[in-house]
């Protein structure tokens, strides 16, 4: 249950009652004009022949060109780490990526498809991405378990010659480092001076971990504390990290320069942010363990649907700034401010490749949105219905690609601020046009929260 203006909606049941009644959440429809029998011969035989053979003779990257493929992206998954149900499977996987698809289409224009798959082998799960490449212009990972999603994001990136995106780990290290750059301006600290504690060591956090380097942190002042205690060079479970988790070995070896022994109360004492990513909550994270940590600090508490420390209790332990996972608090770190405008970006210039420049570019422009807006201890992100901000964080994002010598296609600023606003702008245009023309049906119990 969860309260919204007052009333408190069982989302569960009312998601269960519509996925029924609608039957999915997304669909295909032509974007051609179709008035008569002969437009077939343009769009099919015998016509579609000319624009095949113009691939063949071109060169494989011309299907960008004739094709859906630019603004194409597929969201894959293996369904063994699906939001808080675990290993559900691929079939129980698909609402979920049908989901995602849908919010890649509302917030970014981007025309995604959920691709659930069947395989528990990373490096076949890999052989199959692989072999669907030709038809896409970026992948979305989502929900694969650690530590193999680490290798198969990675073994991807190095394989394919189209952008790959892991969501659980870049999209929200995106936003959290994104919130965090404003969260320590609003606090008046600097990223490479303050002491920072991740709690939980997966797939967000050592993600957060990465990015949080990349923007000018000290591993030497990050300390993770995983479900056995933190990371630390004398662990005595080192050498098995090692073999099986080589992402986490590597945290152990370079970050905790203290050696701080023990777990989430002893890593958080004279801290001055902590990012949590674990388990629901609430007392996952107490306020005595908030109290002891440094003057202003900064708690992001991100697990869902209840997390880590409620935030009223983070605040009267004397936190500054406090963040979750939810929209019913301020301050939501949520992935939907990332992937759609991310993808966004890279499809627009048809770029080979996402790297960690593109992640800082979309994280400072994120956050740059937000200061123009004007950050406070209750704002420091951008809020889900800003759209302002998804067009300012493609265009940075594109800029980069093109910057980088990574994007297939060139076009002035004009004309990408153009093209981004327009495509982002498109479906809730057509949205309205649905629902007053009856193509889409609102059905109750719309309306009744």
């Amino acid at each position: 249950m969860s309260p919204l203006g007052g009333k408190s909606v069982d989302w569960f049941s009312v998601s269960e009652e519509l996925h029924r009644k609608y039957g999915g959440k997304i669909e295909v429809v032509p974007k051609v004009p179709l008035t008569r029998l002969e437009d077939f011969s343009v769009w099919y035989t015998p016509g579609v022949a000319a624009p095949s053979r113009r691939i063949y003779e071109g060169g494989g990257d011309l299907s960008f060109d004739y094709t859906l493929r630019w603004n194409y992206a597929a969201v894959v998954s293996d369904g063994t780490r699906v939001l808080g149900l675990g290993d559900v499977g691929p079939e129980a996987a698909l609402p979920v990526m049908e989901g995602k698809a849908l919010l890649f289409k509302y917030l970014g224009g981007v025309d995604a498809i959920p691709l659930v798959v069947g395989e528990r082998d990373p490096d076949r799960f890999v052989y199959v991405v692989k072999a669907l490449e030709p038809s896409f212009g970026a992948i979305n990972l989502e929900d694969i378990e650690s530590p193999k999603c680490f290798y198969v994001l990675e073994r991807l990136q190095e394989v394919l010659e189209i952008p790959v995106w892991h969501d659980d780990q870049q999209g929200t290290a995106l936003v959290t480092v994104a919130g965090l750059i404003n969260a320590l301006k609003v606090v008046g600290k600097k990223i490479g001076d303050v002491r920072i504690v991740l709690v939980g060591a997966g797939a967000a956090n050592v993600a957060t971990y990465k990015y949080l380097k990349v923007v000018g942190a000290d591993p030497r002042n990050i300390v993770v504390v995983d479900s056995k205690g933190t990371l630390h060079r004398e662990r005595p479970d080192l050498e098995k990290l090692r073999i099986e988790n080589p992402w986490k070995y590597a945290i152990a070896l370079e970050s905790n320069a203290d050696g701080i022994r023990g777990g989430i109360r002893e890593a958080m004492k004279g801290a001055d942010v902590v990012i949590a990513a674990s388990r629901p909550g609430p007392g996952v994270i107490k306020k005595e363990w908030v109290a002891e940590m440094n003057r202003d600090s900064v708690v992001f508490a991100e697990a869902n649907p209840v997390p880590e420390i409620w935030p009223w209790e983070a605040k009267e332990a004397g936190a500054r700034v406090v963040a979750t996972g939810r929209s019913d608090f301020p301050n939501q770190v949520n992935n939907s401010l990332g992937f759609p405008a991310v993808f966004r970006g890279v499809l627009t210039v048809r770029a080979r490749k996402m790297t960690d420049e593109m992640f800082v570019a979309a994280a400072y422009a994120l956050a740059g949105y937000a200061e123009e807006r004007g950050i406070h201890e209750e704002y420091v992100i951008p809020r889900m219905d800003e759209e302002e901000a998804y067009v300012r964080e493609a265009i940075a994002v594109a800029e980069k690609a093109v910057e980088l010598g990574l994007a297939r296609r060139i076009v002035s600023r004009g004309e990408l601020e153009r093209e981004i606003r327009e495509l982002i702008e498109r479906p809730k245009k057509y949205m309205e046009l649905a629902l007053e023309r009856g193509l889409i049906e609102l059905l109750a119990p719309f309306g009744s929260w």
